[in-house]
């Protein structure tokens, strides 16, 4: 039975909005195509031991909450029992209201556990009770949590050093839900990292060949894309606070990477030139092998030093950043796109003030060639809730064809998270519903029945075409 919170109609204001979400949206399977999850966790089938341990450990959007009401380290990421992190995550939510927390926790409960209480400090250890024997059940596990949620495929994301065991097991499994990957070279990309030439050692031992030239490197890239690609992968991803373009000669290229490699350290020219050549370098090699080239821009990582050095990265540090995208972004494209080597692309905006320039970039290469090449992707990471999106699916609307947009994806390492699909289609619906009953769209539920279906599910298949 569905709470007086989250109940059948929540987030949806009128009956155009109820009818395109429940029947249209709502039972349309689920293509993961962006996620973090952890392959073999998927393939070892794992069952977590509590609530604890599958919906707060690692999720740095609940850790960042419980700092701001002042929880202690100890119980957030520190040696505090999972019950005891758990009561004082559950003291945390009412003071989530108006942050998007507030519903995808209760979105979660009601999903996985059918648990329709609002979780608070008097509730928190009965919901913890009862949602911690279940999920440390064969029924709860990691494979038939994503059955649960109708998921079609899910894509993780993973180093161009990993050997991608699990997703060989998976592929020779019974497991009827497609686990793809996407190939995230950015360790390659960033030069200046202190780690770099480690890395490159690493890299080299997986390729079993030495990488002492710049050349070294492109072989062993082409070496870990085919191996990607015979695995299964179509898609690539990266991280980056921008795109870079500089102009550069190979001989230039040549010569910072063998500086680098020699234990000195190249200027930020240097560096950008570098990153310029490896990322054109990747781009030219995705649309050789027909894959999706995504790129996540925005972010400022790791911006409190005392607390990364204690606790490294990805643990609640990073926030908007507001670099300049337009102009190399711009270069970067048509620089691709000149040579006839522009393969399939999602740019991902994290800066809600750049939203118009990339609504407006992605229609100077859609080209004709394929329907909704370039993507201006879901609002993702700070922007991946009610506001965010909107403001996404408006600023595309506008200047962009919202129909040809391939959707929601979770970006998370949670196996609780796939509720944020549900999120995002019950606010598209809504949006849609709210025009049709003003009058603003035509009051054709086919017509926008359709574009609903589409969003929701058939353009990703389309496009993707795993």
């Amino acid at each position: 039975m569905a709470s007086q919170f989250i109940h059948d109609n929540f987030l949806l204001e009128n009956k155009f909005a109820e009818e395109l979400y429940h029947n249209y949206s709502k039972n349309q399977p689920i293509i993961d195509y962006h996620n973090h999850l952890s392959p073999s966790l998927i393939a070892e089938n794992h069952i977590f031991e509590n609530l604890t341990d599958v919906w707060i450990k690692g999720d740095h959007y609940k850790w960042r909450a419980m700092r701001t009401l002042g929880i202690n380290e100890n119980f957030i990421t520190g040696n505090a029992s999972d019950k005891d992190k758990f009561l004082q995550w559950g003291k945390t939510v009412p003071y989530t209201l108006r942050n998007p927390l507030y519903h995808w926790t209760h979105l979660e409960l009601a999903r996985y556990f059918d648990i329709d209480e609002l979780l608070n400090e008097k509730t928190a250890e009965k919901i913890y009770d009862e949602a911690s024997a279940k999920i440390n059940s064969a029924e709860y596990s990691t494979q038939n949590l994503l059955k649960k949620v109708n998921a079609e495929l899910v894509c993780t994301t993973e180093d161009p050093t990993d050997n991608l065991e699990y997703h060989k097991k998976l592929a020779s499994s019974d497991f009827h839900i497609k686990v793809s990957t996407a190939f995230r070279p950015d360790k390659v990309i960033l030069i200046e990292n202190e780690s770099y030439n480690d890395y490159l050692n690493t890299l080299a031992n997986v390729a079993e060949t030495e990488i002492n030239t710049y050349q070294d490197l492109q072989d062993v890239l082409t070496k870990r894309l085919q191996f990607f690609h015979h695995n299964g992968c179509r898609l690539s991803d990266h991280g980056l606070d921008q795109i870079y373009f500089e102009n550069f000669t190979e001989n230039e290229i040549a010569q910072i990477f063998k500086k680098r490699r020699s234990g000195q350290p190249v200027s930020k020219e240097e560096a950008l030139k570098f990153q310029s050549a490896v990322l054109i370098l990747l781009a030219e090699s995705y649309h050789k092998l027909g894959w999706v080239q995504q790129f996540h821009l925005g972010a400022l990582r790791n911006n409190n030093t005392r607390m990364h050095r204690i606790l490294g990265p990805d643990t609640g540090w990073d926030s908007i950043g507001d670099f300049s995208q337009a102009e190399k972004l711009s270069k970067f494209l048509n620089r691709l796109d000149a040579n006839d080597k522009l393969t399939k692309t999602i740019i991902y905006n994290l800066n809600p003030a750049d939203n118009e320039v990339f609504a407006t970039m992605i229609g100077n290469f859609n080209d004709g060639s394929v329907k909704g090449k370039v993507q201006f992707g879901s609002g993702w990471w700070f922007l991946d809730q009610k506001d965010g999106m909107t403001k996404q699916l408006n600023a595309l609307s506008n200047m962009g064809l919202l129909s040809c947009f391939i959707g929601m994806l979770t970006d998370s390492r949670s196996f609780l998270s796939f509720p944020r699909h549900e999120y995002f289609r019950r606010l598209l619906c809504n949006i849609l519903g709210d025009e049709m009953q003003r009058g603003e769209i035509p009051q054709d539920m086919d017509l926008v029945g359709k574009m609903v279906s589409d969003i929701s599910y058939f353009n990703a298949k389309e496009y993707f075409n795993f």
